[in-house]
C-alpha cells in the first residue's frame, strides 16, 4: 500500500505481482516507470488526475531553482501559484505572481518557471491538449544540463 498504488491479493497468489506491473506499465508506461511523484533536479511532480484532453500537476519547485526555458508544441498550461512566489518568464516579458495569482502560457511559447526565494514554491499546473507527454518539451536553456 502506497499512496500510488494499493495490492489487494490471495496470499498465495502474491507472485501474480509481476503480471500486474506488466499491465500497467502497457497501458501507462510512466506510472510504472515514476509513480505518481517525479522527481527532478529543480523539485518534483505529482500528477494529480489525467484524462484524454488535460493533466493536472502539483509542482514543488525548491529554493533558488529553476525548470528549464521551455516550450509546447501540443499543450497550453495554467499555473496557479498556491504558495511562495514564482519568477515566470513568457517570451522576453518576466512576471511574478504570488500566492493565489496565475498565468496562462499558451502552446509555442517560451515559458520559464523560478523560485526566486528562500522557501519552496508550489504551482498547481493543468495542462490542456492533444498530447500530454513529457516528450513533448522543447528545451532552451536548462540548468542542469538536460536535451
Amino acid at each position: 500500500d502506497t499512496p500510488d498504488a494499493l495490492l489487494v491479493s490471495r496470499k498465495w497468489e502474491t507472485q501474480k505481482v509481476r503480471q500486474v506491473y506488466e499491465q500497467i506499465r502497457e497501458k501507462n508506461p510512466d506510472l510504472a516507470k515514476f509513480g505518481r511523484t517525479v522527481y527532478r533536479p529543480w523539485g518534483s511532480f505529482t500528477i494529480i488526475d489525467e484524462g484524454a484532453w488535460f493533466k493536472s500537476k502539483r509542482l514543488t519547485v525548491l529554493p533558488w531553482k529553476k525548470l528549464s526555458s521551455q516550450m509546447h508544441y501540443h499543450r497550453s498550461e495554467h499555473w496557479v501559484v498556491v504558495s511562495g512566489t514564482a519568477k515566470v518568464s513568457l517570451n522576453d516579458n518576466e512576471i511574478l505572481l504570488q500566492k493565489g495569482e496565475s498565468t496562462f502560457i499558451i502552446a509555442w511559447t517560451k515559458h520559464r518557471l523560478e523560485n526566486p526565494w528562500i522557501l519552496p514554491l508550489h504551482v498547481i499546473e493543468s495542462q490542456i491538449g492533444d498530447y500530454l507527454e513529457e516528450d513533448d518539451i522543447v528545451r532552451f536553456d536548462d540548468d542542469f544540463w538536460r536535451s
